[in-house]
């Protein structure tokens, strides 16, 4: 008889080099028993020991060839048009990046018989009623959201193995790309900048390294379905900032509050959001971390 755990998971993780994805690839280069492969838009991977290769998800023949040539029993889709006012403005490309490429990859993951686990967004509720649960009703304000149920629904009606994680206001310790809410807080006030945040958007912000421990249970146990994956606390922006100034022993007074409709942004925004995980805590045995033992990881890791 074969020892199950002796088999190895093949894992493909898609926008491997974004925030999500490489604390994804740290985890499982590190993992026992898992072959992984990488891919993202860029020419390289920010991982030298990792398996890797250019991938632009519109294209499908190359989504067909990544896949059936690695032949995973793991896709990960991390890879999205996540500029929410920009998507306002470049309705065509936000489509094929968060719709089409989806379906690319629910295609040929069907095709092998392959679990797609896909990253989704509390965008796609109008953040009136929030924090949701994962049968509440989505009515999305902005093109960015549409286009993200858009992707769910699609995958739902596929008929593959799936799971799709919806989660919110992402933020963590990756080394590489562009600065997330917590860097951007100690960064501008270091530099004695002046910051506007938001009074009246609400979340849960998602620590990175907590949808990492969500997705491995996923894979564990092999769970479809939506799960909502967010942080241990519903709190505005504003106050998220506070707790970070607080935490790093930075001048609160530069933070000064701002209403959203104040910032004239392109794209409508969900207020009262935040998305409850019972289900995941339930299901998964999904325990969060709090805001401060984030920072510590944060500040460890990055020497903030």
């Amino acid at each position: 008889m074969i020892n199950s755990d002796l088999i190895k998971k093949r894992i493909l993780i898609i926008g491997s080099n974004g925030m999500l994805g490489q604390r994804l690839t740290e985890y499982f280069l590190n993992a026992l028993n898992v072959e992984l492969f990488c891919v993202s838009e860029e020419d390289e991977s920010f991982f030298s020991q990792a398996a890797y290769k250019k991938l632009d998800i519109t294209q499908k023949n190359k989504v067909r060839e990544v896949i059936l040539g690695f032949f995973p029993d793991f896709v990960i889709n991390t890879a999205a048009f996540t500029n929410v006012d920009r998507a306002e403005t470049e309705k065509e490309i936000a489509w094929k990046v968060n719709v089409t490429g989806a379906e690319n990859l629910a295609l040929y993951s069907w095709t092998i018989d392959a679990h797609l686990i896909h990253l989704s967004t509390d965008y796609i509720f109008d953040g009136v009623n929030g924090p949701y649960t994962e049968v509440s009703k989505p009515n999305p304000l902005c093109y960015y959201g549409r286009t993200k149920l858009a992707s769910e629904n699609l995958i739902r009606t596929f008929g593959l193995q799936h799971t799709i994680i919806r989660t919110n206001v992402l933020y963590g310790p990756a080394k590489y790309g562009r600065p997330d809410f917590v860097k951007w807080v100690v960064n501008s006030l270091r530099d004695d900048q002046i910051i506007k945040t938001v009074t009246d958007q609400i979340g849960n912000p998602t620590y990175i390294d907590d949808i990492v421990s969500a997705v491995n249970k996923i894979i564990e146990f092999k769970k479809e379905g939506i799960y909502n994956i967010g942080g241990a606390e519903m709190i505005s922006r504003f106050d998220f900032a506070l707790r970070i100034a607080k935490f790093f022993n930075l001048n609160e007074r530069l933070i000064k509050p701002i209403l959203t409709k104040e910032l004239n942004q392109p794209a409508a925004r969900p207020l009262r959001s935040g998305l409850i995980t019972l289900k995941a805590e339930t299901e998964l045995g999904y325990k969060p971390y709090s805001l401060e033992e984030t920072f510590v990881q944060i500040k460890n890791e990055l020497n903030l």
